[in-house]
């Protein structure tokens, strides 16, 4: 017989659950305790990405098999230890409409997420500041999505191109598989520059890489554009936009997760795929945390040129 509910002590936090056996990923079986198992198992390293960023998240409440929707504001029975943060929606009249965001960065905020059935953990590349202020962001994003004919494979080839082109503006930038289709790389940037700039950069660097490769590289979103090739996606350094964190579980047919991934691994392209949860959990515990120069706590990076 399936328990209905229980309350369990995360790290001092009474938490009350709901339907552990609750199957999320029909096409495996797999449950709402075996992806909150999952997301304790990475909890570290996911936290460092949530930490001071306003979350989004996606919700399949019966599965990936049913319909799911995004949420920002924080839902109705929220405990009043999660810590939350009000901002302006983005291309609203000043202080016209405003959304109450919950911050997470704690095991015990991301047990109580999971257990809302919030499969998809979305972010911003900007954080907030301690009174609540938006920060420059701190981070570039690339989001390389293959059109139709093209996959990970493609990807790999280009996120190489474009590690090459961000190391001569003296940018490190680190490739994750987004467990869904492509791939991102990320880059810390100074938080100096704001997200007008990074987006200017990252669409300067799509069109170089569209005019040297274009039988790879499309720049525009235009589908009829896309048949095996890979958009190269600038626009999600607008502050407007978030993408998914890293490490985040993924609501789609396979219980998948965003993987931070070695180059090593991009080498070896014909062999790329996209990694189950229970494989990000076990690389995660022998290899740590390989985004560790993006957390909070670390360095920032150079600024992007201008020009």
């Amino acid at each position: 017989m399936q328990h209905e509910e229980t309350v369990v002590d995360v790290e001092g936090r009474h938490v009350r659950l709901r339907r552990l056996e609750k199957v999320l990923y029909p096409s495996t079986g797999t449950t709402k305790a075996e992806v909150l198992a999952y997301v304790t198992a990475v909890a570290p390293a996911l936290l460092a990405q949530l930490r001071q960023r306003p979350l989004t998240r996606k919700r399949w409440p019966d599965g990936v098999g049913s319909s799911s929707f995004f949420e920002k504001n924080v839902p109705r029975g929220m405990p009043d230890w999660v810590r939350t943060v009000e901002l302006e929606v983005p291309g609203s009249t000043k202080d016209r409409e405003r959304i109450r965001y919950p911050l997470v960065d704690d095991l015990a905020g991301l047990v109580w997420l999971v257990n809302l059935a919030a499969l998809e953990l979305h972010v911003p590349q900007w954080r907030v500041g301690p009174r609540g202020g938006v920060r420059a962001p701190d981070r570039l994003v690339i989001d390389l999505d293959p059109g139709q004919g093209a996959g990970l494979p493609e990807c790999a080839e280009v996120a190489l191109a474009v590690r090459e082109r961000l190391a001569g503006d003296g940018l490190e930038c680190h490739p994750v598989t987004s467990g869904s289709k492509g791939m991102q790389l990320y880059a810390a940037v100074s938080g100096e520059q704001d997200a007008d700039v990074l987006r200017a950069y990252a669409r300067r660097l799509a069109e170089e890489l569209e005019k040297d490769r274009p039988e790879l590289v499309v720049s525009r979103m235009t589908k009829v554009l896309r048949g095996g090739k890979v958009l190269l996606d600038w626009s999600q350094n607008n502050s407007a936009k978030t993408t998914v964190a890293p490490y985040s579980p993924r609501g789609r047919h396979r219980p998948c997760a965003a993987a931070p991934r070695t180059w090593e691994e991009l080498q070896d392209a014909g062999a790329l795929r996209q990694l189950t949860l229970e494989e990000v959990a076990a690389r995660y515990a022998r290899d740590g945390d390989l985004l560790g120069d993006l957390g909070p706590d670390a360095d920032p990076g150079p600024r992007v040129p201008t020009s």
